[in-house]
């Protein structure tokens, strides 16, 4: 049929635009097959001279066609994204008849071509040769996907025709209507890491939903946990009925993250993988040769011969290539250059020039060196050394032209025409579906080249590095386009593999380097370079190593974060001496003369860490973590019904397992670290192979309530394993693998068993029980041995006594034993308590572990804390502070060097126990107070042990340090004016002191001497939550009086200007107004439910009007003086939780549980605007000093700026997606404060965050170890603040400049 008027209308009016922009070459591939266009009028478009020539020559050649070859023309334009070329053709697309789009030549439609060019399917090879026996099978077994999902495996040896055959099987316009209407999506795996993984399946999850609304449209999933959840979303509501197509699979790992109940169709070269995954599986063998009818075809179609006119020399070709496709692809592109040559190939091939020795492999490299060898030496002189630069490729890497034309310093239009003539010969693939065309070797082209020229690729590798540093003076590429990830991956692999190792060291001790890798790559592939290259790095400096590795082990999850943070910010948190703190130091202190925000947390060499990594392994509760015998390995499990496997040096994941019906609450390695145990509440027991992620075992029968607790024995000459559960009284019982059923129950608990463990020689198993005892059995014959009765140690208290676990020092003489907040240490022979270590009445012990080479003892704890002990001299060495909730469970490594810890904060963590030491970084509570004088920082806070401390903010040195008092210290403030320090307690009393410098000053140095001396007299109040406040002077210590009064905790305190008077509000409802130093007290009755806090409507020292706001929703005004309640305001419906007057003094604004903050005026004591919008409770409020703004937060993390005189809504802050805590800020935003000159805002939630006012901008964020950020306190220039987490470290926070 004759090409529409239309359509030629159309051609002719945009004839001129059209030869001037396109390139025919790309577009002819896309005609060709299509079947618009044959092999010999490319060929004669080709010979043309010029572009511009092989331009008008399509063109006419166009004019000439029928309505397909437009529409085919339009498509080629499309995928070669002339998309403004394509949209003047769009309008006139003529229409397809039913017959042409029902079939063609080669089974194939423009409605098959479009579904497989969208979703990325390879077109077929310039030579094809038909498989159909093998099509049909796959064929065949899709077919079977048409009613549920499920797997297709097609494999065979590298080089057999798998990925060819798999794009052909889904070339059917039937199949893909019947079968797969949601379409078709390939992608290109082979030997990719994780982080590369997850690339590809941002890449899918792109394409998926570029094809939905814009609403649809997400961020790049940043892990493969959420990768997977995404694309299950995807493929299961928006395309039920979609073929994935997964090519060249090497690891089962792989398969996890697309085991999503999805269709897909695989190729490999192990058969096996799909053993580990869930769903129908179906398998096609590719035999690993052709036959020889295929092998002449194949000759035949390069030559352009008929076959039966093929020279008797073509039978032997197909014969010495062992029926190779890849091979006989190489040698048919040879004789199509030179068709006369067929006896000097053979010669070539029966010769096996290239003799080399080789581990057994299914790959037949003599043929195909031979192949390679004879391809190469056609190649002209300078093409033949361009070609041996590709010998340093990666294996399944693929590369842009660009980084080749970096490397041969030619222009991107010869590289590609030199690349073209390399995939023209076979000697290079190429991948069309990307943009730009991306080129690759296959597996045996690179083996062939790396042993070809072994003795040159430090010389190659040197090549690539100087071109590299030629190209890029001026810093490293940070595009994110394919070249730029090329150069960023790689470029440290091409310098250890040139031995440039001063170049390495530049590059990788560099934070600009770190900062540019993380945002592009991700913190994975920086920890693993750290651990690749760390003998060549350590040669340099080892402990610089150290520093880089460290804080990207530590910072790793702050740098998945997007918005990706500061590095530089991040970095200032690095100790002193580090060189990461150096050079963010130097580069902080360079931006901020441009005007930008750092920080620098100057008292941060008082907090000592062991930490080493951080992992976050599970959504919800990690309730088990434990190493391999070897210690590679970490396994994990928790309330996401998960079983994980990661590294212990970088933390990257090698296994994921959907393991149980219910969360899983125990993993065990054996002691070959062949098979991992798991027990649930589901009342399984399942058993895993490590290596293939598959499982062998599963036990379901016999426990009938949950298990808690699961371990192999640790010799390997007899495995068993040993579990216990809720069971009343079967709740013990020992396993043997190769039985259905337990080998043997240990009788004589009552009660839930909560753990169970061997000794050291696997002789005993001792359990431990919520009936207050642990018991030893004998394995051998599942009697019990010896009771060790724990309750009877616990005298005080009414309270049943659980004993949460035991654990067998190495020597197996004594077992430890876990409960209440003690952990006790017994001879195992005569039962005798040896020690007992008590710990904070406050938390109980949830777990605990004896090291197996040293003395040390891990304890974890439910107020978040590690603990390590040394057991010979009963001395606590160190806190291991970081965890943000229960730590549920302690493991030494085999070798004692690390720790790790696990913990409901969803976080396993690593400690090095090499660096133990006793802790001085004592934890303190959020609730603190600071005085600012000139240089000096001034901090009063309680701390774990219930003593207040106050601090040298710059050093963190104690300055004074009380007495541990008897009730919970809940607020302190302190005052310059008369020399005191006040406290309330719980127990009603409020006590004052007075002191000397030379009573505390012990050990502490000259500088401190004089702080405490310019300090002399200071004031602190600290109120207690039995209700009590008491007074004291610092720096002697010296209790000046306690204030009796109240009858429930005393929430918050405040001197007056003058220091004579001191307030305190209570949960009693009260506020009381003393006169400390008399005793005399008034007392200010009126609220209903807790006084939330109080404020002094002026500071001015002849004010005594003070507002006060409560739970109860009201905000009261008072006369201090008088005692006279002068206003109540029904305020909110809620709870009042925060209060603040405006700093003239004309209005004061209150924020509630109801949502909603309000506007007062003052004179009035009138509502003037209620500020609505919040989403959830409003927490904090501020008003700017110029009085113009006020800024509230709320729990959702929002931040909003409202004007004051108009009511009316500025700014919105906050609004940057949510962080792992569903929150904007990381949690309640608990604080606000404006800088002096209203143009900043600082903010405190899960973390600190500065912003620009009239923008509405984040300027700075800091992230501290802890969470929860109570309050800041900030220096009246702006430049100095303090807060104190949830784990209590102490942050002085000081502006850099």
């Amino acid at each position: 049929m004759a090409l529409e008027e239309r359509a030629r209308s159309c051609l002719l009016r945009f004839r001129h635009k059209l030869e001037e922009d396109i390139k025919p070459s790309y577009l002819m591939d896309h005609m060709v097959s299509d079947g618009v266009m044959s092999v010999d009028e490319e060929e004669r478009i080709r010979t043309q001279p010029t572009r511009k020539d092989q331009a008008v020559a399509l063109l006419e050649l166009l004019l000439r066609k029928d309505n397909r070859a437009y529409v085919s023309f339009y498509n080629a334009l499309v995928k070669e994204a002339y998309n403004d070329l394509a949209n003047m053709l769009h309008d006139d697309l003529p229409q397809i008849s039913p017959s042409a789009h029902k079939s063609s030549s080669n089974g194939s439609t423009s409605y098959v071509q479009m579904m497989l060019s969208e979703g990325g399917v390879p077109q077929r090879p310039v030579v094809f040769v038909s498989r159909p026996e093998l099509l049909n099978r796959v064929r065949e077994k899709l077919y079977r996907l048409q009613k549920e999902p499920g797997w297709v495996t097609v494999f065979g040896m590298a080089g057999s025709g798998k990925s060819v055959l798999a794009a052909e099987a889904v070339r059917d316009h039937r199949i893909i209507e019947e079968c797969f209407p949601g379409g078709i999506h390939w992608l290109s795996i082979g030997q990719l890491d994780k982080p590369d993984l997850l690339v590809k399946i941002q890449s899918l999850c792109f394409r998926l939903e570029q094809s939905l609304d814009s609403h649809s449209l997400h961020r790049p999933p940043s892990s493969l946990d959420e990768a997977k959840e995404r694309l299950r979303f995807l493929m299961l509501r928006r395309y039920p009925r979609t073929l994935l197509i997964l090519d060249d699979i090497w690891d089962s790992a792989v398969l996890k993250v697309f085991d999503i109940q999805c269709r897909i169709l695989l190729t490999t070269r192990n058969r096996s993988l799909t053993d580990s995954v869930s769903g129908a599986r179906y398998e096609v063998e590719v035999e690993s040769g052709l036959d020889e009818s295929k092998g002449l075809e194949i000759l035949a179609l390069y030559t352009n011969t008929k076959l039966h006119t093929l020279p008797e020399e073509a039978r032997s070709i197909v014969r010495e290539c062992k029926g190779s496709p890849l091979v006989v692809s190489l040698i048919g592109a040879l004789l199509k250059e030179k068709p006369n040559r067929w006896r000097y190939y053979l010669c070539q091939l029966q010769q096996k020039q290239f003799k080399r020795i080789r581990k057994s492999s299914s790959y037949d490299y003599d043929a195909l060196d031979q192949a390679m060898a004879a391809s190469i030496e056609v190649l002209p002189d300078e093409h033949r050394e361009l070609y041996k630069d590709l010998t340093v490729l990666e294996k399944d890497i693929k590369i842009p032209a660009k980084v080749l034309s970096i490397l041969w310093d030619l222009e991107p239009e010869e590289v590609e025409d030199i690349l073209e003539e390399f995939v023209n010969k076979s000697l290079l693939f190429v991948d069309s579906n990307n943009k730009p065309y991306l080129y690759y070797l296959h597996d045996l082209q690179l083996d062939f080249l790396v042993e070809q020229n072994r003795t040159q690729l430090e010389t190659l590798h040197t090549k690539v590095v100087h071109q590299y540093q030629q190209h890029y003076r001026d810093g490293p590429p940070t595009s994110g386009d394919e070249e730029c990830l090329y150069w960023i991956r790689f470029l440290t692999y091409h310098m250890a593999k040139a031995n440039l190792s001063q170049e390495l060291y530049s590059l990788m001790f560099s934070l600009d380097w770190v900062r540019i890798k993380a945002k592009i790559m991700g913190p994975a592939h920086l920890i693993n370079d750290y651990v690749e290259y760390g003998p060549i790095l350590d040669k340099e400096n080892s402990e610089v190593r150290s520093q880089f590795q460290e804080f990207l082990s530590l910072n790793g999850h702050q740098l998945e974060q997007r918005p990706f943070p500061d590095v530089v910010q991040l970095a200032l948190s690095q100790p002193h001496t580090s060189e990461v703190y150096r050079q963010a130091l130097q580069e902080a202190q360079d931006r901020a003369s441009t005007g930008q925000l750092y920080f620098d947390w100057t008292n941060k060499n008082s907090v000592e860490s062991l930490c080493r990594l951080v992992i976050h392994p599970h959504q919800g509760s990690v309730n088990s973590a434990c190493f391999s015998h070897d210690g590679v390995k970490i396994a994990t499990c928790g309330a996401s019904k998960t079983l994980k496997v990661f590294k212990s040096t970088s933390g990257e994941k090698l296994m994921e397992i959907q393991a149980h019906d219910d969360e899983v609450l125990c993993c065990a390695f054996s002691p070959d670290d062949c098979l991992l145990a798991t027990c649930s509440s589901d009342r399984k027991v399942k058993v895993w192979n490590v290596e293939r992620a598959v499982l062998l075992r599963v036990f379901e029968e016999e426990h009938k309530e949950q298990i808690n607790h699961c371990q192999f024995t640790n010799m390997k000459r007899r495995v068993l394993l040993a579990t216990c559960s809720n069971d009343d009284f079967l709740n013990v019982k020992v396993w043997n693998l190769n039985k259905p059923s337990s080998q043997n129950t240990m009788f004589g608990h009552s009660e839930p068993v909560n753990h169970c463990c061997f000794s050291p020689d696997d002789t005993y198993l001792s359990t431990s029980s919520n009936d207050g005892t642990v018991k030893l059995f004998r394995v051998s014959s599942a009697n019990e041995w010896k009771t060790i009765n724990v309750s009877s140690m616990f005298t005080e208290g009414d309270e049943e006594v659980l004993v949460k676990c035991s654990t067998w020092t190495a020597d197996g003489k004594r077992i430890i034993c876990a409960a209440r907040n003690a952990v006790l240490v017994f001879d195992v022979e005569t039962s005798d308590m040896l020690l007992e270590i008590r710990t904070n009445r406050l938390s109980t012990v949830q777990y605990c572990h004896a090291c197996p080479t040293s003395n040390l003892l891990a304890i974890a704890f439910s107020n978040y804390a590690v603990e390590l002990w040394d057991l010979e001299a009963n001395k606590k060495m160190a806190d291991c502070s970081g965890h943000l909730s229960w730590v549920q469970r302690v493991q030494f490594s085999p070798d004692g060097s690390e720790l790790l810890s696990c913990s409901d904060d969803q976080t396993v963590r690593l400690w090095e126990t090499k660096k133990v030491h006793t802790s001085s970084a004592v934890c303190l509570k959020r609730d603190s107070d600071v005085l600012f004088s000139d240089e000096e920082i001034i901090v009063s806070a309680a701390d774990n042990c219930n003593r207040l401390q106050v601090r040298d903010g710059r050093t963190g040195s104690v300055l004074f340090q009380s007495e541990e008092k008897s009730s919970r210290i809940r607020c302190t403030c302190m005052c310059r004016q008369p020399p005191a320090v006040a406290l309330g307690q719980e127990d009603g009393t409020v006590q004052a002191k007075r002191l000397t410098a030379n009573q505390v000053l012990r050990m502490v140095g000259r500088r401190i001497r004089r702080l405490l001396t310019s300090y002399r007299g200071l004031l602190l109040a600290v109120g207690l939550s039995t209700g009590g406040v008491q007074v004291l002077e610092v720096p002697s210590g010296k209790l000046l009086t306690t204030l009796l009064g109240h009858t429930k905790t005393v929430l918050h305190c405040q001197f007056s200007q003058n220091g004579q008077t001191l307030i305190t509000s209570s949960e009693d409802t009260t506020i009381r107004v003393w006169r400390w130093q008399s005793g005399e007290g008034r007392v200010l009755q009126g609220h209903k439910e807790r006084v939330t806090c109080f404020s002094l409507l002026s500071n001015s020292p002849a004010n005594t009007r003070m507002l006060s706001w409560s739970f109860d929703g009201t905000v009261k005004v008072w006369d201090i003086e008088s005692g006279e309640k002068l206003q109540d305001i029904e305020a909110h419906q809620g709870a009042i939780l925060s209060c603040h007057v405006s700093p003239d003094g004309c209005f004061f604004a209150t924020t509630s549980a109801d949502k909603t903050a309000k506007l007062w005026h003052r004179d009035s004591w009138q509502c003037v605007h209620t500020l609505s919008g919040h989403q959830d409770c409003v927490r904090s409020c501020r008003f700017s000093w110029d009085g113009r703004r006020l800024a509230t937060g709320d729990d959702n993390g929002e931040i909003r700026l409202w004007s004051v005189k108009e009511g009316s809504l500025l700014k919105i802050c906050s609004r940057e997606g949510k962080d792992g805590m569903d929150s904007l800020h990381g949690g309640w935003v608990s604080d606000l404060h404006f800088s002096p000159d209203n143009s900043l805002l600082v903010s405190t939630g899960g973390y600190i965050k500065w912003w620009d006012v009239e923008k509405g901008e984040a300027l700075q964020t800091f992230y501290p170890t802890g969470c929860a950020l109570k309050r800041i306190h900030v220096s009246s220039d702006f430049s100095t603040f303090v807060t104190i987490d949830s784990i209590g470290i102490l942050y002085i926070l000081q502006r850099v400049v």
